[in-house]
């Protein structure tokens, strides 16, 4: 998963990552426990995460 600049660090995407492999410290970073389930992507609410990467 990526991640654009867009991202302000809200948090949406922890909240909804079923694996906890979301960090968020100024901007979101999954760690190396994600699955790439996508959900992370369908709650971003400024579309700033993608599949790519």
């Amino acid at each position: 998963m990526k991640v654009s600049q867009e991202c302000v660090g809200c948090g949406q995407c922890a909240c909804y990552c079923p694996c906890d492999a979301i960090i968020v410290l100024g901007r979101a970073a999954m760690n190396d426990k994600c699955i790439e389930c996508g959900k992370c992507v369908l709650y971003c609410p400024l579309s700033a995460i993608s599949g790519e990467g």
